[in-house]
């Protein structure tokens, strides 16, 4: 049995970060749409109803809370899980993460791009 392509919105204003994640869900067989402000996340995300959004916090435009908040808010949106994948790690910011509705949050200095890939798969229960 073929598993369906799983289809990402990674959400990194970080072009290096950012080609190194694509570059490795896409080596994993996912599809992958990068976004790398906030407003531009809402509007792939809501247009491509991906899987799964990975999402930082620091962004232009809008942060990654307002971005998760809005996705949670929405009724088209709301059950897309968010793994939120940054380097802020004061416990203040992984609890109103998960609070606001994130799946995880993950501090990318802790993990390689393959165990983001396997939280992922973990959220997505494959």
């Amino acid at each position: 049995m073929v598993m369906p392509t799983i289809h990402v919105v990674l959400v990194e204003d970080d072009t290096f970060l950012a080609t190194i994640y694509k570059t490795k869900f896409e080596m994993e067989g996912f599809k992958v749409t990068l976004a790398t402000d906030g407003e531009t996340a809402l509007i792939e995300i809501k247009k491509k109803k991906p899987d799964i959004v990975l999402l930082d916090i620091l962004l232009p435009r809008l942060d990654g809370f307002t971005v998760l908040t809005r996705l949670k808010q929405d009724k088209s949106t709301v059950t897309i899980p968010v793994i939120i994948l940054t380097n802020l790690g004061q416990k203040e910011d992984v609890a109103k993460g998960l609070d606001l509705g994130a799946a995880d949050y993950l501090i990318k200095a802790h993990f390689r791009p393959t165990e983001i890939v396997e939280k992922v798969n973990q959220v997505l229960g494959r």
